[in-house]
């Protein structure tokens, strides 16, 4: 049995503007750790799978920023779709791309290109029992993170405490999911975890490369179908023409709802490692160091009776005085001011923008 990691490196990363944008998402900028997100993602599984067994998902528009961010992979490697639409149906094509490397009982680990992790022995450990339950049973797995606030950003998991089958796995943590819920409101969150059986969902899968493939044919015929015809195009000249033709029939659809949420066969793996789906400027204030007025400062900036904010200056001086609680960050793109905990609105700002004509800042 082999395993081999997929990094899904889509995504538009809006409410990280003006950092991310479509020219250059989150993914492909550095917001935390030493380098780019993805970078930090592409060290951080290197540690844990061989090298030749790590694949990158990515649009083409962001191909050539794969390799440029990432001269270490293999050009064959990079699985290139032609633009976005969503977890299921790319894990679907690289699974058909796949499909003559690995063998029904080998097992895919798919991740997102954007998350931060810390308490690395504790994550590898969690692959380590997601992979035990993936390769035991015909189980799709995926990896919870227990929930230390009622976040409101996350999706949840909600999982069983009943043994059922699972014998040792559930001594390793290992649950039967129920549900799946999307990102609640703050009661709704603060109810979740008042139950004590819901826990965060960090959006990384684990599955054998056929129970993968057997699910995708039952829950998204019609998408399985598309990429069976796809096959004989492999290494044609024809080859972009049609997937490029197959991509425009299909929907976007997350492996969440497409998938995970029809199946009965669906565990989780309860883990305690420090991880945050870096989803916007607030969550990224509260991962950041910060200073003894309990402000997150980057790039040229000068500060007076100033607190609790995070500002962020690309290439000219930001002076503040006397504001406090505030988002501030200046690129070439444009300048961001917002109060914290309203940061999860600038994707609707970026769908403002768009309305306007004003694409040029986009």
């Amino acid at each position: 049995m082999k395993k081999y990691a997929v990094i899904m490196a889509g995504g538009m990363g809006t409410r990280f503007w003006p950092l991310s944008t479509e020219k250059t998402p989150k993914q492909f900028i550095h917001l935390s750790g030493e380098g780019t997100m993805i970078q930090n993602t592409y060290e951080r599984l290197a540690k844990f799978f061989p090298v030749d067994d790590i694949y990158i998902a990515v649009n083409e528009a962001y191909s050539q920023m794969i390799i440029e961010q990432l001269p270490e992979v293999p050009t064959k490697n990079i699985i290139i779709e032609p633009f976005g639409r969503g977890t299921a149906p790319i894990l679907g094509f690289v699974a058909t791309m796949l499909d003559s490397q690995f063998a029904s009982d080998d097992v895919m680990l798919a991740f997102p290109a954007d998350q931060v992790i810390s308490n690395l022995g504790e994550f590898y450990q969690s692959l380590d029992i997601a992979i035990q339950a993936a390769s035991l049973n015909n189980n799709i797995v995926t990896i919870g993170i227990d929930p230390t606030r009622p976040e409101t950003q996350f999706g949840y998991v909600q999982y069983s405490e009943e043994r059922n089958s699972l014998g040792e796995l559930f001594d390793k943590g290992v649950r039967l999911c129920t549900t799946f819920a999307e990102k609640p409101d703050k009661e709704t969150a603060k109810r979740f975890l008042e139950s004590g059986d819901f826990i965060w969902n960090s959006g990384i899968f684990v599955m054998k490369h056929g129970t993968f493939k057997e699910a995708f044919h039952k829950y998204l015929p019609f998408y399985a179908e598309q990429f069976e015809t796809l096959k004989q195009y492999i290494g044609k000249d024809t080859f972009s023409e049609e997937l490029e033709k197959i991509y425009k029939m299909l929907n976007p659809i997350s492996m969440d709802y497409g998938i995970l949420e029809k199946a009965d066969n669906v565990l989780v793996v309860k883990s305690s490692f420090a991880w945050s789906d870096l989803g916007n400027w607030d969550e990224l204030y509260r991962l950041s160091m910060k200073d003894a007025r309990d402000n997150v400062i980057e790039g040229e900036v000068l500060t007076i009776n100033t607190s609790n904010s995070l500002i962020s200056s690309d290439n000219r001086i930001i002076c503040t005085i006397g504001v406090e609680d505030l988002i501030v960050v200046d690129s070439p793109n444009g300048l961001l001011i917002c109060k914290r905990c309203n940061s999860e609105q600038v994707h609707e700002m970026v769908d403002l923008m768009r309305k306007k004509q004003l694409k040029k800042y986009l």
